[in-house]
């Protein structure tokens, strides 16, 4: 029996019917894509999650060594909790030259356009091995991606180049700023709010740490600059903040979630280090003196680098190659592109759709985006057999 073929848009519309948000389940999607593959006579590996109920793929069409071009691309996607949909998300819909689902364009898109290049790459006669990575988690911090990485040189043979298909409207990509998370937990003691002074007022105490960050935010300002983003540093943001329980009551707990958008270059064990030195200069002195159980505690939740492809990075010169173009761009989202540079495999960032598109209620992606990203494929697999 011949193995299917499918438009891209007919894959798209399989993709998206996989609810694959980040607190679910991939492993419905992978048993997809890993039939799919198989029935085109691709050999795949699962990397699974030690809980079990998640899993990577990656798989090798053409020589069955290391190096070679990877295409990477994630299959969770971000809730449609709270968004008002003109249809259901999980369903595609198509109306005007545009397809909208959840992860049409962030990036089941570019997963489409992987699996519906599948067919053109298996007739070819690669020189050049072509690696498809399919990772889970992008959405929650990049956590899926690393145990694949782990296993590069080991039971899955590492890739040269990486090209990590966010939605970029196709243009090249050649840095990133890279979020780091800490949750920040102060612990006071509860007392009736007449008797202030037989308390310590957590959420007080977490306003002055608030007070700091937003002085460490106007430093790096100062300190980090690099024009080619917008905005032109690195970012500080307050992202959450919870706590008290009554009116009446002086709160016992707050907690407050801070992000850091840095650039390559910014010192993230500096930036800890700071406000862990105002916590204890500035605020557990003062809640020891009255509540000898008051704390603050500071955990770094989640660190994904920066990416700056280095100069002269092959990857860059492919994807300006494949894609006609002459100049690299910037974004300020964060992409796996960093944790593969970092594994040593040279990495871009290149995929279709706009992400202004991407986590909005009716997101979207455009035939001709489908159609550039088809081209980049047809042209990848006629360089990898020259």
């Amino acid at each position: 029996m011949a193995a299917p073929t499918y438009t891209p848009v007919e894959l798209l519309a399989r993709l998206v019917a996989f609810d694959t948000t980040s607190h679910k389940s991939n492993l419905e999607i992978v048993a997809f894509i890993e039939d799919y593959l198989l029935q085109h006579g691709v050999v795949c590996a699962r990397v699974t999650a030690l809980d079990g109920l998640k899993a990577s793929l990656y798989a090798t069409i053409g020589p069955a060594d290391s190096g070679g071009v990877a295409l990477s691309g994630h299959t969770d996607v971000v809730p449609v909790d709270g968004q008002s949909w003109s249809s259901d998300p999980f369903q595609l819909r198509s109306e005007g030259g545009r397809h909208y689902a959840r992860g049409a364009c962030d990036m089941k898109g570019y997963l489409a356009c992987m699996l519906a290049a599948v067919p053109d790459f298996k007739k070819r006669n690669l020189k050049i091995p072509i690696h498809l990575a399919f990772s889970y988690d992008e959405e929650v911090g990049c956590l899926g991606v690393r145990p694949m990485i782990a296993e590069f040189g080991k039971t899955l043979p590492k890739p040269r180049l990486v090209i990590v298909g966010e939605p970029t409207n196709m243009q090249v990509v050649d840095a990133h700023k890279g979020p780091v998370r800490w949750q920040v937990e102060v612990t006071g003691r509860a007392a009736h709010s007449s008797m202030s002074h037989l308390g310590v007022n957590a959420i007080t105490y977490a306003a002055r740490l608030m007070s700091e960050l937003e002085r460490m935010e106007s430093d790096l300002k100062i300190t980090s600059r690099n024009d080619r983003f917008m905005p032109p540093f690195a970012t500080l943001q307050v992202t959450k903040l919870e706590g008290g329980t009554a009116n009446n009551i002086i709160p016992i707990f707050c907690r407050i979630g801070f992000e850091v958008r840095a650039l390559s270059g910014v010192d993230i064990d500096a930036i800890e280090r700071r406000i862990r030195t105002y916590a204890e200069r500035h605020c557990l002195p003062d809640m020891l003196r009255v509540a000898s159980e008051a704390a603050i505690t500071i955990t770094r939740a989640n660190t994904v680098p920066p990416f700056a492809a280095t100069e002269n990075s092959e990857a860059t010169s492919l994807a300006l190659k494949l894609t006609g173009q002459n100049g690299t761009h910037t974004v300020s989202y964060a992409t796996e592109a960093g944790l593969f540079q970092e594994a040593g495999s040279a990495s871009i960032v290149c995929g279709p759709g706009d992400i202004a598109q991407a986590h909005t209620p009716d997101e979207w992606i455009e035939d001709s985006e489908i159609d550039k990203c088809m081209a980049f494929m047809a042209r990848l697999a006629d360089w990898a057999s020259a």
